[in-house]
């Protein structure tokens, strides 16, 4: 069976995108800090006949990231497909927004640790392999900010650009391999009730990239 793990699962698109390639015969792979709410993803999908496991990580402690990845392909081999999509879904200490006029190093370096540093260190655990094999798939995902800037987020969409930035470098670098980099920037309330910016809508996007392969880069707007 394949495998894709999921950087930043968690019960809206994490879930729908793991459904949706678990549907396709995928197995899953959930990366988050809650065991408790991993073990709920994981019971969810097993209900569908996904089979699915949670791996405890914190995106910002790459030793902890690096752990994570050991123990995944202990359990499933190799990783097929990278999704990467940490977002934080209620208040994180030292996470807070500031616009580009109160934009510090101070508060640009959990961010930068949280989006670009962290994918880096995600797509390090699997790019040898997928190299070697010539094949696999790495998706990345940030807000729209990153394409399109919101002043009131200034330090998180510095950080979410570079993360683009570098996806969009890594896509060129891969062209020919049979591994595959793209980059979704997000411009929608993800579940505010509006269909296109329902999870399971906006998941097709990454089965379309994944199958596709024929893009570097898609902005969602809902």
């Amino acid at each position: 069976m394949p495998t894709i793990a999921i950087v930043g699962a968690g019960p809206g698109l994490g879930l729908s995108i793991a459904k949706l390639f678990g549907g396709h015969g995928f197995d899953i792979a959930l990366l988050a800090r809650d065991r408790a709410k991993l073990d709920e993803l994981a019971a969810e999908l097993g209900k569908d006949g996904v089979t699915a496991a949670g791996f405890t990580a914190d995106v910002t402690d790459r030793a902890s990231l690096a752990a994570a990845f050991d123990r995944i392909k202990d359990r499933f081999g190799n990783v097929d497909v990278l999704e990467y999509s940490p977002a934080p879904h209620t208040p994180t200490p030292g996470m807070d927004m500031a616009g580009p006029l109160e934009a510090t190093p101070e508060n640009l370096q959990p961010q930068l640790e949280y989006y670009l540093y962290g994918a880096v260190t995600a797509a390090a655990q699997v790019l040898p392999a997928m190299r070697e094999a010539g094949a696999g798939t790495l998706l990345f995902t940030t807000g729209g900010g990153s394409v399109t800037p919101h002043p009131m987020m200034g330090n998180v969409n510095a950080a979410a650009a570079a993360l683009r930035n570098w996806v969009l470098n890594l896509h060129q670098i891969l062209d020919g391999t049979g591994v595959y980099a793209a980059h979704v920037a997000i411009s929608a309330w993800i579940g505010s009730g509006a269909p296109e910016a329902e999870p399971d809508a906006i998941a097709r996007t990454y089965w379309d990239l994944h199958t596709g392969r024929d893009r570097a880069e898609l902005h969602y707007v809902a």
